[in-house]
């Protein structure tokens, strides 16, 4: 598998390398879908030459990545390109390398349910077989790089390609069972757009199970492990933003990142819920609806994780896509990430309800962004109001996406364990309902 990997790599490097010679790249560093005011490249190098200058780089309100992606790029601007082409190579090969450890460990735990019989005889057309899981990793990887989401972010050199290499070396050290490197990835993933901390549990779980360590209060093995894993992960993040404060000598960038990303200042438009609706609210009202739309990324994660406690890899998922539609300064480089782990349900196509509908939805709504934006902004015969419907569309979409899956994924699990077909006592067919 290693020679079709290459290929697709360097096919993807070249698409890459193309268009950052033509003249779309101008055209791709401005749009709002692709860059956003957190990983805008032209705010980076601004705060470049703020640093330069010898002035705190967030001592305005234009810089507001963190300070290790200002000092790395500091060294390596001249780079810049090559630098995340390399990236999103990076963030590819470790998500095939998870995705095939992964597909390994469930192969071997479904022999062993199998073996105890905690299958039903009659869903064994339900169970995965080597050969169909053989080129999932690969697709995985194809989903990733040859995403037109992705190749936009990396064509913008968005910064949000660098947070999405953090979580994927992230995802392997955890699927490796490498506590202290999966507690490390995660701080910097954390450090960099503070979502990531809802990832805390669905690795936690997931190292639990490779240490056969059940989930339960009573158990004082559980307990230990979590504390272990939980401090490793506050260790590393402190760590990391003490030595942010001893570059700058001071802990502006605190606020000028996490303030920034919670309070929801700047209201450029971009894919995400927040712009119009704070846009259009009075004053004395937004503080408590910023609390409301910003609970929405954390709310899920403990009803998520009870449901979904012995299946951590698909909670992550889940957990990946409802950051990419919840966060305040969403772009396609966020969705382009979770739907690269796609293929790797494909096993629940025949759960699937509105799949079809759904991926029109996406791209009829990705191709309508930048029309709706030109004849808002230059024609000047379509307000905000367009826009924003268009967003709300797109975020419909992926709610229904990741939803689709969540029923699909469930239900599949149920005919595992009762049957595909379900009858009720008096021998008719029965129904399944999932609520």
């Amino acid at each position: 598998m290693a020679a079709p990997l290459v290929l697709v790599v360097l096919v993807a490097v070249t698409v890459r390398a193309v268009l950052f010679r033509s003249s779309l790249a101008g055209f791709i560093s401005e749009r709002v879908e692709v860059v956003s005011p957190l990983n805008s490249w032209k705010r980076v190098v601004e705060g470049m030459s703020l640093l330069d200058l010898g002035v705190s780089p967030y001592s305005g309100d234009v810089f507001h990545e963190t300070p290790l992606i200002v000092y790395l790029f500091h060294f390596v601007v001249d780079y810049a390109e090559i630098v995340f082409m390399i990236v999103d190579a990076l963030t590819a090969v470790a998500l095939y390398l998870a995705v095939r450890d992964y597909n390994k460990a469930m192969f071997k735990q479904q022999r062993l349910y199998l073996e105890l019989k905690k299958y039903a005889p009659e869903s064994h057309d339900l169970l995965r077989v080597p050969t169909e899981m053989y080129y999932i990793p690969l697709k995985v990887a194809l989903f990733y790089l040859l995403n037109p989401y992705t190749v936009l972010c990396c064509v913008a050199k968005s910064t949000s390609a660098i947070n999405n290499a953090v979580i994927a070396l992230f995802i392997l050290s955890t699927v490796k069972g490498s506590l202290l490197l999966s507690a490390v990835f995660l701080a910097l993933a954390t450090y960099q757009s503070l979502y990531p901390v809802t990832l805390f549990m669905p690795a936690l779980l997931y190292l639990l199970q490779r240490q056969f360590i059940p989930v339960k209060a009573a158990n004082p093995d559980f307990w230990l492990f979590t504390c272990q894993y939980g401090s490793l992960y506050l260790g590393s993040l402190v760590i990391v933003l003490c030595h942010s404060f001893f570059l700058l000598n001071s802990w502006d960038f605190v606020y000028s990142i996490y303030g920034f990303i919670l309070s929801v200042p700047d209201l450029t438009p971009n894919i995400g819920l927040f712009w119009y609706f704070f846009a259009e609210m009075f004053e004395h009202f937004s503080l408590f609806f910023v609390c409301v739309f910003q609970i929405n990324v954390f709310f899920y994660t403990v009803p998520l994780t009870i449901k979904l406690k012995e299946h951590p890899f698909f909670l992550l998922f889940i957990q990946l896509a409802i950051i990419s539609i919840f966060k305040s300064y969403p772009t396609v480089g966020d969705v382009a990430l979770y739907m690269a782990f796609l293929p790797m349900w494909s096993h629940l196509s025949r759960f699937l309800r509105n799949l079809f509908f759904v991926s029109c939805m996406l791209i009829v709504c990705s191709v309508l962004f930048p029309v709706l934006w030109h004849l808002w902004i230059y024609a000047g015969s379509a307000n905000s109001n367009f826009y924003y419907a268009i967003t709300l569309s797109f975020n419909v979409g992926q709610i229904l996406l990741v939803s689709d899956y969540f029923y699909a994924f469930l239900r599949r699990e149920y005919h595992l364990q009762h049957g595909l077909y379900l009858t009720k006592k008096d021998g008719s067919e029965a129904t399944l309902i999932l609520s």
